[in-house]
């Protein structure tokens, strides 16, 4: 039980501002697993080739890891109300464009556009749960906000489906731009930074800083940030863990379709399952390390086990490629996957505990990078052995080791998540 819970009068305004970062994940994710599910569909209109299709997902991740040289450091400057307004605008308007496009070049563009936009996404969140939560409450933070990812991959396969049989694909690429012009108009109206925040009870206000530097900071320069190892730890769990749910996202509708046979009017059931494991995984794990620290675990201990924790819950994915089950084959994806999203609450809750505020958004980013450069290699690798042995089963079998390897990578850079000092 934390502080607040034991002292309702310090106040739950921060939540609301969890629930937007909630919904704004949600809308990301919509917009981002259109395509996936409509894979079958475009496949018969455009005639797109497992290869094509590849370089349409390398496409989107070429957007999303090059926009996010800038969109860190954009948002750092800018404030995550203007950061965020921004991105989303972009993000939104590149989705809808999508339903012009008649060609895989067209298509390509329209991901392209879309990566950049949505590569703010994450390093605006983060960066507001940054300054609107103690550190002892951001990974359960995460938590919540990164469980609207799985939300949104829920609605995808409710809704596109839906909207496909009664007014055709183009239709479902515009599905979320009512969602996101309300979200835009609310954020930007509401939304001030704890500091300017009159809702706010001086009691809250207090908590949320509980433990943070009040001075106002010089930016750490890129230049700098990259020599710390902490950096380096970072990226180097989204690097070997990014592309396993890149594959999840964009692959997973087909592998039903062409494993199971699973056509686009049934395919919901499977994906809302898998989806909604990993949303409780999300919640769970960002949970987790409170667990561990009532039970006696020092910070750093919790936060690392509850990410071992996770990296071995993913490694029994690998019996996907033994089984002859479309249900197994939910089970072992709905594990993954909430190991995934634990994994990831903890992970993205690392530039947090380690660097601050004003730079968490440029290092979330070139943490990202890495995870979309390594996933753009992952998704040619898997359009050409699509294309030519029609089988999953390599792709499976490294998504069950890739959080090991990572956690490994992690632990040899990081040994104990310290705070880099001001003076750095």
């Amino acid at each position: 039980m934390d502080e607040s819970t034991q002292h309702p009068q310090i106040g739950r305004v921060r939540w609301t501002i969890c629930a937007f970062l909630f919904v704004a994940t949600s809308i990301n994710y919509v917009d981002r697993q259109v395509i996936g599910i409509l894979k079958p569909t475009l496949q018969q209109s455009i005639g797109m080739s497992e290869i094509q299709y590849g370089y349409i997902v390398d496409a989107f991740q070429l957007g999303y890891s090059a926009a996010l040289l800038v969109a860190g450091r954009l948002i750092d400057r800018l404030g995550t109300r203007i950061g965020y307004v921004l991105i989303m605008a972009i993000w939104s308007l590149s989705a809808m464009g999508a339903a012009l496009a008649n060609s895989v070049f067209q298509f390509g563009i329209a991901r392209f556009c879309l990566g950049v936009g949505e590569s703010g996404n994450f390093p605006a969140a983060l960066k507001t749960v940054a300054e609107w939560f103690p550190q002892k409450e951001r990974s359960f933070a995460t938590g919540l906000f990164n469980s609207g990812a799985t939300v949104g991959s829920i609605l995808a396969p409710l809704l596109v489906p839906w909207i496909t049989f009664r007014y055709g694909w183009r239709a479902s690429f515009l599905l979320t731009s009512l969602f996101s012009t309300a979200w835009i108009v609310l954020w930007f109206t509401r939304y001030r930074p704890p500091s300017d925040y009159k809702p706010l009870t001086e009691a809250e206000r207090s908590y949320i800083c509980e433990g943070a530097v009040q001075a106002k900071q010089p930016q750490i320069p890129w230049k700098n940030l990259i020599c710390f190892r902490r950096t380096w730890a970072f990226a180097a769990g989204k690097f070997f863990t990014d592309p396993i749910w890149w594959f999840y996202l964009f692959w997973m509708p087909s592998y039903f379709s062409a494993r199971f046979h699973v056509d686009l009017s049934h395919l919901a059931l499977p994906l809302i399952l898998v989806y909604g494991a990993s949303s409780l995984g999300s919640v769970g794990g960002g949970w987790l390390p409170g667990l561990f620290t009532r039970l006696g675990f020092s910070a750093n201990r919790a936060r690392l086990s509850g990410m071992f924790l996770c990296a071995c819950l993913v490694v029994p994915v690998v019996g996907i490629t033994m089984t002859n089950s479309e249900w197994v084959a939910v089970a072992l994806l709905g594990l993954a996957a909430a190991a995934h999203c634990g994994w990831s609450a903890n992970l993205l809750t690392l530039p947090s505990d380690m660097f601050p505020a004003n730079a968490v958004g440029s290092v979330v980013s070139i943490g990202t990078m890495a995870g979309t450069l390594s996933g753009m290699i992952f998704a040619t690798c898997a359009g050409y052995l699509l294309e030519f042995t029609h089988s999953y089963s390599v792709m499976f079998v490294i998504a069950s080791i890739a959080y090991l390897v990572a956690f490994a990578a992690i632990t040899m850079l990081l040994p104990a998540i310290t705070k880099v000092e001001p003076a750095a």
